[in-house]
């Protein structure tokens, strides 16, 4: 078979990465600093016959480059990348192996798994360091070619304030649903449908946050189990939407921006959960697919003494090596993408401290987050880390620079402790107030911290209040598989039950905690489902279910219903005082001028808590006055005062109401009482009035002055 050269071929460019189509041919540019050559491969239509092959001509700064005359959008392509195979120096070139272009806008196809995806021959005695020769390329999905870019999508910029973040699955919250039309189940068209919409309108948040839905691998060991990758933290293509997610299969991307463009329309952003810390191409043993073949040598952190190995810092097998230039400026590239072509209005980068880790280890000043930083498109997104990985210092917490919020894990812990009775005041307070003692420097505010009790990494918040173990046994690892420390609590029955009382129970620890998010200082995340009570049936991590177990359920039981009329009703006093939700940090500093204290913590016996209470204390309450904040920078309802009241204990408690100073409270809320509905703001109190607060429950008072 022949491959013969265009006459036309030029030289092109090197700066505009990837395939680039300019009307009359298309110009492709290829990082590699360790290759000798790059060959273009072209297949017909369906992708399984390759009709040409043309070498790269030029070669400028680290990049293979050329221009080929009368190709068009939507030629299929795929790269062949020539160079040493000297594993034990870190080169793993083979042009045996069809490579995915990392900067290709889509894919043909799926990964099949066959040997022949893998750089060196499955089963030889000297395992990577032999080299294989079968051709990959009938396994492999094409890339392909994109029409000339469109930036009809903008993001918001919803102030961080104001933001109320919902994490879902583009597949899991719309594949039962009733109301959207069974051909649009599970896909980017689904999620935007005017029945998904509405709803997510109406619960009050303001960001939907998406699990990853760049292109992703489903390992073989779960494709034999008979299991998949579902939550997809197994990228290969990185400027790619997932097919799998899209009704329309010819073009992916085209449905994802006007998915965005709908969200957008109805004053919602859109999240995307990103990894860029590794690649689905694993460790020395994984297969080739893309950056392996391209230079493995640039694009992942190698041992320093053995080249052969790779640095695991994620538990994947591999890691990104974002201490070199041109990956930084590979994920910069990337991330530009998906917000000014897609219109996405941020990103939850996964595993984030591996972003940051330099050579002697995690740094605010790493080359990532300055490029970040200084970028005029990145420096206006929401950029939120998970900030933690299984490297060396992988846990911080509280550490990257402004501009950044990060997932608060150690708000997770301490509201599940206080209201399973783990945990006490002093413990809590500081998590009420958007955690201080964690994010309080810098200039940062308080938005950092991204609170959350629950998230698709662990339990449901119903399976929270209904389990003491994880209950894993369909994920096929013998229970080995996530978290034994979650922090639950069954009261009394593990798992489904008929008792009452046991039941009341769960479904008030849920409206505590959901009480507890939604009225502490920071940005709020809830999960999606747990408004109204989702279960997962005690598997606290179904990353491989791809079924019943992760897909949303949306025949409520009548107590779920209840619920999410309850969290509906929490989101709209939220809203409604911004003094739940400020920017700076709160302080309980004494303003002489108005005679008031912002914030002041309150015992039962309704005086300011004494510091030897702290300790000991599971009811207490947080009195909350919008006076002090500066006249000049109120919002409407920035003069309220609120009162918050917390009770873990299992027995009520007579609590003493705080000095009116001559008005009267209202109470707004009460946990005990879900179904009260606006009723409850008829309950009003004289000053000194003693409430008698039910055992494990939450109230919000607002003061009404004459």
């Amino acid at each position: 078979m022949s491959f013969p050269l265009r006459q036309r071929l030029r030289e092109g460019n090197p700066v505009e990465f990837g395939a680039t189509y300019d009307g009359s041919g298309v110009n492709f540019a290829v990082f590699s600093a360790n290759a000798t050559a790059v060959d273009i491969c072209l297949f017909d239509q369906d992708g399984k016959t390759e009709t040409d092959r043309i070498r790269l001509p030029e070669y400028t700064d680290q990049v293979f480059h050329g221009w080929i005359p009368d190709l068009h959008p939507g030629q299929l392509y795929g790269l062949r990348v020539h160079g040493p195979y000297e594993p034990d120096a870190g080169h793993r070139f083979n042009p045996n192996k069809l490579l995915l272009d990392p900067y290709a806008r889509g894919h043909l196809g799926n990964l099949e798994w066959n040997p022949a995806l893998f750089g060196y021959q499955l089963g030889h005695p000297d395992l990577d360091l032999s080299f294989d020769e079968q051709d990959s390329a009938p396994f492999i999905p094409k890339c392909i070619i994109p029409p000339p870019s469109e930036r009809k999508n903008k993001p918001l910029k919803i102030r961080w304030s104001d933001t109320v973040i919902y994490e879902t699955h583009v597949k899991g919250f719309t594949q039962n649903n009733p109301l959207v039309p069974d051909n649009l189940r599970g896909t980017y068209a689904g999620l935007c449908h005017h029945s998904v919409l509405d709803y997510i309108k109406s619960l009050g948040v303001t960001s939907i946050e998406l699990l990853p839905i760049q292109s992703f691998v489903n390992p073989q060991s779960l494709i034999e189990k008979g299991l998949t990758n579902y939550w997809g933290y197994n990228t290969i293509g990185f400027f790619s939407p997932d097919t799998r997610y899209a009704a329309n299969h010819t073009d992916p991307a085209a449905e994802f921006r006007e998915m965005v463009a709908r969200y957008h329309e109805a004053n919602l952003e859109v999240i995307m959960d990103v990894v860029y810390n590794h690649t689905a191409e694993g460790n020395e043993l994984g297969p080739t697919l893309s950056f392996k073949g391209l230079d493995n040598a640039s694009y992942y952190r190698l041992i320093p003494d053995n080249f052969r190995y790779y640095i695991n810092d994620t538990g994947t097998g591999n890691t990104f090596n974002l201490n070199t230039l041109h990956v930084i400026q590979f994920v910069a590239d990337s991330l530009r993408y998906w917000a000014e072509e897609m219109g996405v209005d941020g990103f939850r980068f996964d595993l984030g401290s591996i972003l940051a880790r330099e050579k002697n280890g995690f740094d605010r000043q790493a080359g990532f987050l300055r490029v970040c930083r200084q970028d005029p498109t990145l420096a206006h997104l929401k950029l939120i880390a998970e900030p933690w990985d299984i490297g060396p210092g992988g846990y911080q917490v509280g550490n990257f620079p402004p501009s950044w919020a990060e997932w608060n894990d150690q708000f997770r812990d301490t509201v599940r402790d206080f209201w399973r009775g783990e945990a006490r005041a002093a413990a809590l307070a500081p998590r009420l107030l958007g955690s201080p003692d964690i994010f309080n420097h810098s200039g940062r505010q308080a938005w950092a911290s991204v609170n959350f009790i629950t998230a698709h990494d662990g339990f449901t918040l119903k399976d929270c209040v209904s389990y003491n173990n994880k209950h894993n046994d369909t994920n096929g690892e013998d229970g080995k598989d996530g978290s034994d420390n979650n922090r639950s609590c069954n009261y009394g029955t593990e798992g489904p039950t008929d008792d009452k009382s046991i039941n009341a129970l769960r479904w008030r620890q849920c409206r505590n905690m959901l009480a507890t998010l939604l009225f502490s200082q920071g940005t709020p995340m809830l999960l999606a489902g747990d408004e109204f009570g989702r279960t997962q049936n005690g598997n606290n991590n179904a990353y491989c279910q791809d079924n019943d177990i992760s897909w949303v359920n949306w025949k409520t039981e009548e107590e779920g219903e209840s619920l999410k009329t309850f969290t509906q009703r929490m989101l709209s006093l939220r809203k409604r005082f911004p003094i739940l939700r400020r920017s700076r940090f709160l302080t309980e500093a004494y303003n002489k001028e108005l005679d008031i204290k912002e914030l002041t913590w309150i015992s039962a016996n309704g005086m300011e808590m004494m510091q030897e209470e702290w300790d000991h204390a599971q009811c207490f309450g947080l009195m909350l006055d919008g006076r002090a904040q500066p006249s000049g920078i109120r919002q409407r309802g920035e003069d309220a005062t609120l009162f918050m009241v917390l009770n873990s204990w299992t027995d009520s408690v007579e609590f003493t109401l705080p000095e009116a100073d001559g008005g009267v409270w209202k109470l707004l809320l009460d946990t005990n009482r879900p179904n009260a509905g606006d009723d409850i703001e008829k309950d009003i109190f004289e000053q000194k009035i003693v409430f008698t607060v039910t055992d494990r429950s939450v109230l919000l008072f607002e003061l009404l002055r004459s």
